[in-house]
């Protein structure tokens, strides 16, 4: 998937639960990856008769970007260069299955970063919250910190590799929005959203302000950073952040 997983424990891991993440890591890479010409995407790519062949994992991200597509009308679209390639989705798939993994081992309290989509998760009635960041994708830019014990937070846009997200109506970089954070309770999702909505440009922030179930923090490309009027109270922004004009 071209990116780096990082894991924090409310408590200790045994070291078969961690071997156990890795190998599943690494399996979701072989299927899902861009960057190995022997994945099962990459082959897809080459010969679309592999998809005869198809995986149960791999149709469940199918599935599943069609969903997004839907959501977002078409602004999440996983075929914009002729290709199945559904990136914008599978990170926030791959950290699901791994906290799946977690929780099916006893985790209750574990954060996972996978290349900027969060999940958190702990139990209200004993532990701390957790505290995220929302950056400006600037170097220590944090614009915004959501304390909440569960939740779904994707970041998706133009900080590590700009231009790499495709409006897919116009088939040119969407280069207006510097990152879409968007906290949700389903990472899957969250992620697709994030993604769609930097793909969408400056009409994003009035679409996720009036989208169920999501709220948002936007950073455009001139460094202006608004927020979705719904955004939790648990949300404490650094003053930067201006509501969703209505």
């Amino acid at each position: 998937m071209g990116t780096v997983f990082s894991f924090v424990f409310g408590a200790p891991i045994e070291s078969a639960v961690l071997r156990a993440v890795e190998r599943e890591l690494d399996r979701i890479d072989r299927v899902f990856s861009t960057y190995r010409p022997d994945s099962d995407i990459s082959v897809l790519a080459r010969d679309g008769r592999a998809r005869q062949r198809w995986s149960v994992d791999l149709a469940e991200v199918f599935r599943l970007c069609g969903e997004a597509a839907e959501l977002t009308s078409g602004y999440f679209d996983p075929f914009h260069d002729g290709h199945f390639d559904p990136t914008g989705l599978v990170k926030g798939w791959a950290v699901a299955r791994v906290a799946r993994l977690l929780e099916d081992a006893g985790s209750s309290r574990h954060a996972i970063n996978g290349g900027g989509d969060v999940l958190v998760v702990a139990d209200p009635r004993r532990d701390d919250e957790w505290r995220i960041g929302v950056s400006d994708g600037t170097p220590g830019g944090i614009v915004a910190t959501l304390s909440t014990h569960n939740a779904a937070v994707a970041t998706s846009g133009n900080t590590e590799r700009p231009g790499e997200i495709i409006d897919p109506f116009t088939g040119r970089p969407a280069l207006a929005l510097e990152t879409v954070t968007v906290i949700g309770s389903d990472i899957v999702m969250a992620d697709a959203v994030a993604t769609a909505a930097v793909a969408m440009g400056a009409a994003a922030l009035q679409w996720l302000d009036a989208l169920p179930g999501y709220e948002a923090v936007v950073v455009s490309a001139d460094g202006t950073v608004a927020a979705t009027r719904g955004l939790p109270a648990s949300v404490t922004s650094t003053g930067r952040v201006q509501p969703a004009p209505r």
